[in-house]
């Protein structure tokens, strides 16, 4: 399609971005036109060239360790003579010493540096998803054990349309459980309780027994609203969270309850990740100008969504603060929303929303920084009543870099953008998305060139294990994708973040991170399981739904996140050697388990492209061969390619084998998608630009640069909307 631009500063810009830039980002930065725009174009003009060298740098890496395992094909791995090898060629660089240096990262806002809790990932391509998020900070924890299968659906406790009393006193069981745990009482315990009072700055509980009892822990005892004598809520805090006990006798919940309290509010995300990146389909200037314009009203506090629900329209905006009253008399105000980051993308991506001087494509993390840091240059101020930093900083955070020069050139970037939006130095904090092989062999390295802006660093499973399986494509077949979940190197990897951060000072001023729970219907397991993160020694750890985060706010209180990370902080360190080690199948799998791992491979693989291609869906929830649904994004399509590219590469599958397979779940994708408004099959005709992209990813996946896979699904969705143009 034939794009027209717009000259300015030597750029040549997409009229509807500049519009959008000029008229609504920069009067809120306080910025000139003309100063923007001739900044940018300085910026791009020096950096471009080095994302350039870096990204060759990534390729000519990985054809020497091609080389390498093509030499040795046949014989037993030498883990020593790799890890020299790596050294020599410069993939392995030395790690600084313990005394070299510490993260010092200033004006950090408490969600992110001191409170153990949640994190939402969320597109920002959907305003209605994003104020969701945003609004998480909050939520019912009666609603998300009644409503999921945290609660069983047995005895007479099921789920129906109307209001089960049953399956609700369950729910206040389990909470009153939950509350002796994190909150106990000096003697008895809260099932007893038949009302809460707040007498000389205390809260007194009366039991069935007519005894007034307080907390264990006085100081747990944090505000409350309504009268002292007859509260309309009382508040709580344990290990910084805070959870709300709302007392309404009249509710049909509290009618049920001996002291009237009818929910329990805890807070749940504390902080969310607007995402630029995996979570969304945005490949032009149309769809950038989408999530850039969610995101600056989602800075100065104006974002709003309309939709129906229940035949009623219904608007949904940022809520307010929370106000109690403290103990001992005079106002609290409590944070009402999320505390946001926003993700920008690689330094792989290329955009001709702008081009450069020379016509061609710029760095699209150039722009997305320069935007997104503008739009949020009113919050930083202190300007907005509906404020997102209270310590004047913006979170950025970046994936995909590899190793220590990379995360080089991004504090490079941020620095000449603080410049450009007028900031005071380290305005502009860091995110380290530690999700490929590079920067996890290397991750005190990459920490040292941003140790005054890291805010951030997380294991990302699902790309490090796409990059794992691309980075030694070579070495042999790998072994299957629920086995890597036990794998040697995964298990060093998880480790390793949680000691580098610990030994380089993050502890009470940057998160720790752990990944996603990718079945938003299963909260039962993730209540069994999740809880492995904090005592791991993350302060966070990935979430897919408000829901989920209300639950797994229940394990930062059960777990001291920051007394399990005194206790890590002098243990040996995981292994650089396990770290290195190559997950290559042990054994040889049999006809019906390769069948069901290409299936498996190729029907989630199918399941979200069909969205991401056809509808400009960036993140969805994909049903699995059992209809289970599970969270799909780029980093598992990353896998899923990238593991079938593999098992090509080495003879397990054949060609004709995977294009039989890939039809046969694409009939099976059709079914699952047979109720969904606009959907176009893939079969009979297996020619749509979605089907080509399956095609394109698994067939060419051993060439695709880092085995990503942006650059098909950015081609094949371009083309998508050329066809309905």
């Amino acid at each position: 399609m034939t794009q027209t631009y717009e000259s300015v500063a030597g750029l040549s810009v997409h009229p509807a971005l500049r519009a959008f830039v000029e008229q609504e980002v920069l009067p809120g930065a306080r910025l000139e036109p003309a100063a923007f725009w001739s900044g940018l174009a300085e910026i791009i003009r020096d950096l471009a060239p080095r994302h350039h060298e870096l990204l060759a740098i990534r390729d000519e890496l990985q054809g020497k360790i091609d080389a390498w395992h093509l030499e040795h094909k046949g014989k037993p791995h030498d883990g020593t003579a790799y890890e020299q090898f790596l050294r020599d060629i410069g993939y392995l660089v030395p790690a600084p010493a313990a005394d070299a240096y510490q993260v010092a990262t200033k004006n950090v806002d408490a969600e992110i540096g001191t409170i153990a809790g949640p994190q939402l990932v969320v597109p920002l391509s959907n305003a209605r998803y994003a104020l969701n998020a945003a609004n998480a900070r909050w939520g019912s924890l009666y609603d998300a054990l009644y409503g999921t299968d945290a609660i069983p659906a047995t005895g007479g406790a099921e789920k129906s349309k109307a209001f089960n009393p049953a399956r609700a006193r369950l729910v206040i069981a389990r909470v009153r459980e939950f509350l002796d745990q994190v909150v106990p009482l000096a003697a008895g315990r809260h099932a007893d309780a038949v009302g809460y009072i707040v007498e000389h700055g205390k809260l007194q509980v009366t039991l069935a027994d007519g005894k007034k009892i307080g907390l264990r822990s006085p100081s747990q005892f944090a505000g409350f609203t309504g009268p002292r004598h007859e509260p309309r809520s009382v508040l709580l805090v344990n290990n910084g969270l805070h959870m709300e006990l709302v007392l309404d006798r009249e509710h049909q919940v509290g009618a049920l309850d001996a002291a009237g309290i009818s929910d329990v509010v805890i807070e749940a995300a504390i902080s969310i990740i607007m995402d630029l990146e995996d979570a969304v389909s945005s490949v032009d200037a149309e769809d950038k100008i989408v999530v850039y314009r969610n995101w600056q009203r989602l800075m100065d506090g104006s974002l709003s969504s309309e939709f129906v629900r229940d035949g009623k329209t219904v608007t949904r905006k940022l809520v307010e603060d929370r106000v109690f009253t403290a103990p001992g008399g005079g106002t609290l105000v409590l944070h009402g929303r999320s505390t946001m980051l926003v993700r920008n993308v690689g330094h792989h991506m290329f955009t001709d929303a702008v081009l450069d001087a020379a016509g061609k494509p710029v760095p699209e993390a150039i722009l997305d920084a320069a935007i997104t840091v503008a739009s949020a240059a009113q919050d930083i101020r202190g300007e907005n009543a509906i404020r997102n930093s209270r310590t004047g900083s913006v979170y950025v955070v970046k994936p995909k870099m590899h190793g220590p020069d990379e995360v080089g050139l991004s504090d490079l970037l941020f620095k000449r953008i603080e410049e450009l939006v007028g900031l005071p130095k380290y305005t502009m904090k860091i995110g380290v998305m530690d999700e490929e092989r590079r920067t996890s062999v290397n991750l005190a390295a990459c920490m040292s060139k941003v140790r005054d802006r890291t805010v951030f660093i997380n294991t990302g499973f699902l790309d490090r294990t796409g990059d794992e399986i691309h980075t030694s494509m070579e070495a042999g077949p790998m072994m299957r994708k629920a086995e890597m979940a036990s794998a040697t190197w995964l298990k060093a990897y998880e480790a390793n973040s949680v000691d580098v951060g610990i030994a380089r000072n993050l502890p009470g001023r940057a998160q720790i991170g752990k990944g996603m729970w990718a079945a938003p219907d299963q909260m039962a397991g993730l209540l069994d399981k999740k809880i492995a993160h904090p005592l791991a020694g993350a302060s966070t750890a990935w979430v897919p739904t408000p829901t989920a985060a209300v639950l797994h706010a229940m394990h930062y209180h059960l777990v001291d996140v920051a007394a399990v990370q005194d206790e890590l902080r002098g243990r040996e360190h995981a292994s650089l050697t396990d770290l290195l080690t190559i997950p290559l199948a042990t054994r040889s799998y049999s006809a019906d388990e390769i069948k069901a791992e290409l299936e498996n491979n190729l029907q989630g693989l199918l399941g979200y492209i069909v969205r991401w291609v056809g509808q400009g869906v960036g993140v969805s929830t994909v049903p699995d061969l059992d209809d289970v649904r599970l969270m799909e994004d780029r980093a598992t399509l990353r896998i899923s390619s990238q593991h079938v590219a593999n098992w090509l590469r080495h003879g397990i599958v054949g060609e004709t084998e995977v294009r039989e397979t890939m039809r046969r779940m694409a009939a099976v994708v059709d079914r699952q998608n047979a109720e969904t408004e606009g959907y176009k099959p893939l079969a009979p005709g297996f020619d749509s630009p979605a089907f080509k992209a399956a095609e394109d990813l698994v067939f060419n996946g051993r060439t695709q640069s880092s085995g990503y896979t942006e650059h098909v699904l950015h081609i094949r969705r371009r083309e998508t909307k050329a066809l309905s143009a």
